[in-house]
Parts: C-alpha cells; structure tokens; sequence
C-alpha cells in the first residue's frame, strides 16, 4: 500500500510539473507572439522625426522654461511634426508648428483631436474636469460649450456687459489722473489686473470684491491657473506618485479647490436669497442669475447640476483674468517702444471720442487703427503660445504621418504666428499689416492668425476678452500721454517672458502717466 501511495504521488507530482510546464510554455508563446505583432505593427508606423531622448525623462529636458520657444526651435531642426515623450507617459505627444498642419487637422481631422488631456490638477480644481476647458469631449461637454456660446458668451450678451466694463475703467482712469496729478509712476500690471479682475468678478457673480476680499479672490484665481500649468511629478512618472504627496502639492491643489468651492458656495446662495425676496429684477444679470435661470426652467438637454455651474465659474475665472491683462500689459509695451505708434493711436482715438466726457464702446467700433494694434499684440504676444493640449479620440493619418489614438498635440501658436512665410518682418510690432487684411480672430479661414484656437476646441470667450482689451486701451491712449521712469529707455524695457497658463511679462510694466490737455 504504501509502494502505491508512493507511486500515485509521484505520477501526480509529475502531472502537475508536466501541466505547470505546458501552461508556461503556452503563456510564453502568447506573450512572444504579442511581442513580436506589437514589434511589426510598430516597424511599419510611419512616425514623425522626433529628437533624441534620454532614458526615463524622455524628451523633458527639451521642455524649456519657455516652451512655446524651445520648441519652435526644435521645430526648425527637426519639422514642422515632431513627436516627444514627456518622462513616462503612456502617450506620445505631437507639437504642430505649421500653418499646413493645422489647417488639415481643422478640415480633416478637428473630430478626432477634439479630446482634452486631463491632469492631477485639472481633475481637482475642475470638479472633476466637468467644465468647457478640459471636460473629455462628448455630449454633456457639447451641451455646456452650447451654454458658454448662446447663454453666457455671445456678442449680445457681451454688449449687456457695458456697463460693468465702464465702471471698473472708470475707476482705473481716476487712479491714474491721481498719479498724474502726483508725477507719479504707476505699476501698469498691477493695475491692469486689478481692472479686469473687478470686470470679471462683476459680469460672473454679480459684485467685485474689495479689501480682504479682493486679495484672496485675485489669490484664488491665480492660484487655480498656476497649478494648472504647474509640473505634477505624478502626471510625467505615475509609479512616483508619492512624491507629490509627500511635498504638500496635492494638499495644496485640495486647499484651493475648497477656497474656491466655498466662494462660489456663498455667492449662488446669495444669487438664490436675493431672487426669493424678487430683488431680483432691478439688478443686473450676472453669469449666476443666467446659469441659475438656466437650471430652474430645465429646458436643456440634460441636467445643469451644481456642480457644473461652479466648473463653469471657475473657467470664466482662469480664461477671463489673466489672459486680458496680460495682452493689454504687452500692447502698452510695444506701444512705448514705438512711440509712432502710439501717437497715431492716440490721434485716431481722440478725434473719435471729441470731447466727450467718457470713451463710449460705440467708439471703439469706429477705431480702426487701435484693432490693429490689438490684433497684432496677439500675433506677437499670444497670452497661450501652446493653447491648451488636445487628445486624439482615434489613431489617424496626418501629412502621411500615422498618430496613435490617445496622443497629446500642441499647436505652437506662438511658432505659427510668426512663420515668415506668412508675415514679412514677423518678429517686427507692425499694426499696420492688419489694416487692409480680412484676418480675423474665428480661426476657420485664416489659421497663420489663431490667437483664441480654432476649431471645436476653440476658446469660446472671444468677444469678452476682446471687448474688454480694446475699451480698456481705448481709454488709456485717449486720457493720457504715457512715459518710462526717468531713468529708462524705451530700448531698456525688459520684454522678458514668464509661462505659465498664461504667458505674461516677467517684469511689472511701471510708466508715468500724464493727464491729457485738450
């Protein structure tokens, strides 16, 4: 009995071997076959050229502080489609530096690239990414694009704005006319974002904030756009996750996210107090009150919770502020720098204007000259050189080239906008190369210009923001003559870049103002 017992375990064992052995094998050659399909499906990919990497960090030491540069200039060595790796990211990613790329992917392939990346910031402070900017694309973020273009965005809802816009350049243009009165010198930026903080916050939620106030709701803005552009350890090597932990970054990215969802807590129950006791109708209506009315009437295609309203708060914030500051913060730089230009600005203004007592919008329409000025502050001082990065939804054929499904693309705005073969003297402040032009901001026809994007994807704020830099510009050319301290020169201006979210100057912009005789 035992021999046998003996014998059955040991053919038993030897079952076991022999079936452990088999099942390896087998699982051995399915990987080996996996391998060797992936090894031919990758040699017979037609990839764009892409520098060198280094092992780990792939491509990343090749970002640059400023990137919209670095790569236009890897661009020049290696063309006009370039793939990178940034560090251990599963997908690659493509930056387009051309006109003819562009425009293929807009008539070709727009669905396809209408995707957004979401990263560890975005997916915190965006409830989730349930906002326009970088919500995935499908129908809910169709449904809400639909509401920022018809509800929120659009021209005759812009003009309803006019008198908020008046207000706050009112007080900006009082402040200076102090200044002046002192010879003093003036921190431009600092104000410039003041002002167009105060439009913001009085066209979003109904009132500006002043003191304290003021101070964290400017701080809470800006913290939001920073840590969206902010490098996350975990977003470029996921197996470091931790590290992320560990320096208080997340912890930060949560504190934020709070501050700001309690703000805009407070002000929608404000919003709902006020319609309740029908103080309502004598107030004028904020991006609350329509959102609100939106909500309440449930006339929509799906249903505008809460939350949806804050995420779309939130990117009037990031998309409203900063980007309209900084482009007047670079039009009244180059206009130092060329004080041609900015006598024959000032000369079309005020014989517009007269002698009336304020600057009306009305005006502005009439200043052609002041367009291209704007215009082409844009061209050359995009306020988001890269745009934000799309996401291929589907792998696709590109210039002959085939792109993954799930690929990152940039669009090197900032490279396009100044490819010589579309603009002479391109890196020259020329305004005058837009005033027999039919080029425009919509980025369907004209895509060497595309400062707000193009596309699906493209920034559906442009009637705000540039509203607001022209009335703005309008009336600092118009009440006053603008000079550099003392000691500087219009050569000496420091037009050094900092990038961010928001491409802005490094250093604040500080001119005399002088009030106006006339």
């Amino acid at each position: 009995m035992a021999f046998k017992q003996c014998l059955h375990d040991q053919m038993k064992g030897a079952f076991s071997s022999t079936l452990y052995l088999s099942l390896s094998f087998f699982i051995s050659v399915l990987i080996l076959l996996k391998l060797v399909r992936r090894s031919k499906s990758k040699t017979k990919l037609n990839l764009p050229p892409s520098p060198p990497k280094l092992p780990i960090i792939g491509n990343l030491h090749q970002f640059g502080t400023l990137p919209h540069r670095s790569l236009r200039d890897l661009s020049l060595k290696y063309g006009d489609m370039m793939m990178l790796q940034w560090g251990q990211m599963k997908s690659p990613t493509l930056v387009v530096s051309s006109v003819d790329v562009a425009k293929e992917i807009l008539k070709k392939h727009d669905l396809a690239f209408s995707n957004r990346p979401q990263n560890t910031a975005a997916k915190i402070l965006l409830y989730g990414c349930s906002d326009v900017g970088f919500a995935s694309y499908g129908e809910d973020w169709r449904q809400k694009r639909k509401i920022c273009v018809l509800e929120l965005l659009s021209m005759k809802r812009v003009q309803s704005f006019r008198a908020m816009r008046e207000e706050e350049v009112a007080e900006l243009v009082d402040k200076l006319h102090e200044a002046s009165s002192s010879n003093a010198c003036v921190n431009l930026s600092d104000m410039l974002i003041a002002t167009t903080n105060d439009i913001v916050c009085k066209c979003a939620l109904g009132k500006k904030y002043k003191g304290d106030g003021y101070n964290r709701v400017k701080k809470l803005a800006r913290d939001v756009e920073i840590y969206l552009a902010a490098f996350t350890v975990r977003d470029f090597f996921p197996w470091l996750w931790w590290v992320d932990v560990l320096t208080g970054k997340i912890q930060k990215y949560k504190a934020t996210f709070k501050a700001m969802d309690a703000l805009f807590d407070q002000v929608i129950a404000e919003h709902l107090t006020a319609k309740k006791q029908g103080d309502q109708q004598s107030k004028r209506k904020d991006f609350v009150d329509i959102l609100l009315q939106l909500q309440e009437d449930n006339n929509l295609n799906f249903e505008l919770t809460k939350t949806d309203i804050k995420a779309l708060l939130t990117d009037m914030f990031v998309g409203g502020t900063d980007t309209t500051s900084s482009a007047l913060e670079w039009a009244m730089s180059e206009l130092i720098r060329n004080p041609t230009i900015m006598k024959r600005a000032q000369e079309e203004v005020r014989i517009i204007v007269g002698h009336k007592s304020k600057v009306e919008e009305n005006d502005v329409n009439q200043m052609h000259y002041l367009k291209c000025i704007v215009k082409e502050t844009l061209r050359l001082h995009d306020p988001t050189p890269l745009m934000a990065p799309r996401e291929s939804m589907t792998s696709v054929k590109l210039k002959g080239y085939d792109i993954s499904e799930k690929s990152l693309v940039y669009i090197n705005v900032w490279a396009i906008q100044r490819d010589p073969k579309f603009w002479k003297n391109p890196e020259e402040f020329l305004p005058e190369r837009f005033e027999n032009s039919q080029v425009d901001f919509k980025g369907q026809e004209h895509l060497h210009f595309i400062p707000f994007g193009f596309g699906r994807r493209g920034c559906p704020g442009v009637n705000f923001g540039i509203a607001v830099i022209e009335y703005v510009l309008a009336n600092l050319l118009y009440w006053f003559d603008w000079k550099l301290p003392e000691e500087s020169g219009a050569l000496d201006i420091d037009m050094s870049e900092v990038f961010g979210l928001v491409v802005s100057r490094k250093e604040p912009l500080h001119l005399k103002p002088k009030t106006f005789s006339f």
